[in-house]
């Protein structure tokens, strides 16, 4: 028998949190209260008293671990034996349930006191940083819709959006968000020509900015299910790959060649017709079409010629 499961997204649910000052002042007293009472029932010769101060010391010892506090643009998720109560965002002095797990425990390596105490201090109580990230991503060889080898990077600016999504729907998000960014640039790579793209084709060299609204799109695609939020993605650099950039370099010095030519000819064909108007029109000399086309032969080699043109003065007629 088959079963489809659908995995459920989880959404993120803020709650409040209790206002730790009055809590850490009360369970000061309490403190003060039980310490006192042990040499006072001992002097006494009460043990109830002291095995009541006993227990009250090692209960506010408890009841002290549900502190935490919270800086700006930072929250804790708050997790009772494996179900999510909600996430804290406010900033300040909290008090919560000092049952609330730190999570992480089965990463560490088993339920001893060494891995539980490792868990706690590396989870930080299930605190997560709201505050906005830039993951620099280091070049990465590709090949680019031509097929050509390729040097790209980029940089990503993202920020958790929804808590429950990055503890719970991922099992690292901040290693995710790094593979997914590359895994992005990849694709997107192979999608553009690095240039010389055909007419009004985006290209990664010339439209940089098209390449990385693309390249963000991506992102926010892949990492919604981390509930991370891309605010800005751009590409860093951009380069053939060594073994081509020479190869590479030669022929876009070519076509810079080529469209100069292009140019030069079309400006030059542009006066030799504008000359021969303005000669027509002026009447300045009549020419057959032998003379015509020496002319503009002439004229042609003078404005096309990358070198100096020296003029041969004619002293006889037009046509000797």
């Amino acid at each position: 028998m088959e079963i489809n499961q659908q995995r459920v997204a989880n959404r993120e649910v803020v709650v409040k949190a209790a206002n730790g000052w009055p809590m850490l002042g009360l369970l000061l007293l309490l403190i003060a209260v039980a310490l006192a009472s042990i040499p006072y029932g001992a002097s006494e010769g009460q043990p109830a008293i002291i095995i009541t101060a006993a227990i009250l010391l090692a209960v506010t010892s408890v009841l002290l671990t549900g502190l935490f506090s919270l800086q700006p643009n930072e929250a804790r998720v708050l997790v009772l034996f494996g179900n999510y109560k909600g996430t804290v965002r406010d900033s300040g002095l909290h008090w919560a349930n000092p049952f609330y797990s730190n999570g992480g425990l089965s990463a560490v390596g088993g339920p001893s006191a060494q891995a539980m105490f490792t868990a706690m201090r590396t989870s930080g109580r299930n605190k997560i940083s709201l505050r906005a990230r830039t993951l620099n991503g280091e070049r990465i060889k590709v090949n680019d819709k031509g097929g050509n080898p390729i040097e790209i990077a980029a940089v990503v600016v993202w920020r958790v959006e929804d808590t429950a999504q990055a503890k719970f729907d991922v099992d690292n998000y901040e290693t995710y968000v790094t593979t997914q960014s590359e895994s992005a640039l990849r694709h997107l790579a192979n999608l553009y020509s690095y240039d010389g793209g055909e007419a009004n084709e985006i290209t990664l060299r010339s439209n940089v900015e098209e390449v990385s609204k693309a390249l963000r799109a991506e992102l926010e695609e892949r990492l919604a299910k981390a509930g991370v939020r891309v605010d800005e993605a751009r590409l860093t650099h951009l380069a053939y790959a060594p073994e081509i950039a020479q190869v590479m370099l030669r022929r876009q010095q070519a076509e810079a060649v080529i469209a100069a030519r292009q140019k030069i000819v079309q400006g030059a064909v542009s006066m030799v017709d504008l000359a021969l108007k303005e000669l027509a029109e002026k009447d300045v000399v009549q020419l057959d079409g032998e003379r015509r086309a020496a002319m503009v032969s002439n004229l042609m080699v003078v404005l096309c010629s990358e070198s100096e043109v020296h003029p041969v003065v004619n002293t006889g007629t037009l046509y000797h």
